[in-house]
């Protein structure tokens, strides 16, 4: 696996879609998901990234000062913050919160339902959420505060749409096994919606996924995802890059923003915090991450963590 699919894996991603909104010209929410949303689609992720996929119609997102962002039919956007924002048909509306216009499913089964607005043009939204199960895998840290994909343009996308569009409609419907099928559709949107991004990034730019990029830099990437419990050495893995010392540890802290001994003691803290989650053993983690000791790992997961970590394991594991 390359270091991309090596951290998608530790991400455990999960989704969830909880309302399916209809809206009428002329229309201005607030929205940001919230712990009730979770419940909703029963479950609690550590860190939450909204969605919004547009069924039919238009609308603008509005996030912090940044230039409002037209949405079609077809298109996602995803909020890997889950930062409040907002959703309209036009700029320069008033904006309301309408939590309290949210209908619950019958029986607990579907989709939430919102219908809200003037009456005139209509715009349907399938809303959700993309959820981890760590909150600072470097992969969400990375990327930009909003990600839009036009689903079917792309050559696998078009299935992809016609999947999503079918499950969402079914959902709403409270067909049953439609909501897993536009979970499980969510998650290769946002991988495909990561993929994407990826691939646009100018060469300039720096962060993980530019390190991802670069074939030195992504080589030692791959090689510390795929055997973090190795006895790395900032020499060792030069070696295997083929650059000096000197020369991959600039280039690696330029890139990711730390040194590669640094950046390897946080994934494998990522790990351990996914496999607690799993009901793995302390003693099993430490010795399949690479720390001497039970007592090694516990230090530097309370370190880290600010718990130690069978508190940090009850309280997601709960969750």
């Amino acid at each position: 696996m390359d270091a991309l699919s090596h951290v998608l894996a530790a991400v455990h991603l999960s989704a969830g879609a909880f309302l399916h909104a209809e809206f009428s010209a002329p229309w201005c929410i607030r929205a940001q998901v919230n712990a009730e949303d979770c419940r909703l689609a029963g479950t609690q992720p550590a860190h939450l990234m909204a969605y919004h996929y547009v069924l039919d119609g238009r609308l603008l997102l509005g996030i912090d000062d940044a230039p409002l962002l037209p949405l079609e039919a077809g298109e996602i956007v995803l909020l890997p913050r889950n930062d409040p924002h907002l959703l309209a048909s036009a700029s320069g509306l008033p904006a309301r919160v309408i939590d309290h216009l949210i209908q619950s499913p019958a029986q607990g089964n579907g989709l939430a339902s919102l219908r809200h607005g003037g009456g005139g043009a209509r715009t349907h939204l399938i809303c959700g959420f993309l959820g981890c199960a760590v909150p600072d895998n470097p992969l969400v840290q990375t990327l930009p505060s909003v990600l839009k994909l036009q689903v079917g343009n792309s050559p696998g996308g078009a299935w992809i749409e016609q999947a999503f569009r079918l499950a969402a409609v079914e959902s709403a419907g409270q067909r049953q096994g439609a909501g897993t099928a536009l979970n499980k559709l969510a998650e290769l949107l946002f991988i495909e919606a990561v993929r994407r991004y990826l691939e646009a990034l100018p060469s300039d730019r720096h962060g993980w996924l530019a390190g991802l990029c670069d074939p030195q830099v992504g080589k030692a990437l791959a090689l510390l995802h795929r055997q973090p419990a190795e006895h790395w050495t900032t020499e060792a893995l030069a070696r295997a890059v083929g650059l000096s010392r000197s020369a991959f540890a600039e280039r690696f802290s330029r890139l990711i923003g730390q040194p590669p001994i640094r950046y390897l003691a946080h994934w494998r803290l990522q790990l351990a915090a996914a496999q607690l989650r799993e009901g793995r053993s302390l003693a099993q983690i430490a010795y399949d991450i690479g720390y001497g000791s039970e007592a090694a790992l516990n230090r530097a997961f309370r370190q880290h963590y600010g718990q130690p970590p069978g508190s940090w394991r009850k309280e997601h594991a709960a969750a």
